[in-house]
């Protein structure tokens, strides 16, 4: 059973911070070393480098953005797919113009690739709590 819990930026940048809600979980751990940053839906999760997490910030933020900008603009029956490659990074965003779903595969050049996906509404909810521990790692959104 999962719980919702808020955001909250430590004082302490070292603390841990740990969110989580239906279908999906976000944590920051940076005692962990190299894979400080777990992420998560229902029945998977991996961890992540901070590199790695810059760069997933980047592309579902961006992809989010890219879907508020055009869901004015469709009708409440229409879908929309919006797909980005981003680096080591393949995201998908797909749904209507009030819920989605997001997907994402991490693919580098060596090591461990990972996928992942959340289904609406915890795609929403994910995205807004990767971007709440941004803004709390005073990192700044393009």
């Amino acid at each position: 059973m999962s719980k919702t819990s808020q955001i909250c930026c430590p004082a302490d940048q070292s603390q841990v911070i740990q969110q989580e809600g239906a279908g999906w979980r976000l944590c920051r751990d940076p005692s962990r070393g190299d894979y400080s940053i777990l992420i998560g839906g229902e029945d998977w999760g991996f961890e992540l480098k901070e590199p790695e997490w810059r760069g997933l910030v980047d592309l579902v933020v961006t992809l989010q953005q890219q879907h508020a900008d055009l869901a004015g603009r469709l009708m409440a029956e229409e879908e929309i797919e919006l797909e980005l490659d981003r680096g080591l990074w393949w995201g998908c965003l797909s749904g209507d113009r009030v819920a989605w779903e997001l997907r994402i595969v991490l693919t580098p050049t060596e090591g461990r690739a990972v996928e992942g996906r959340w289904p609406a509404p915890a795609a929403a909810a994910m995205v807004a709590a990767m971007r709440a521990m941004w803004d709390c790692s005073d990192h700044q959104l393009s």
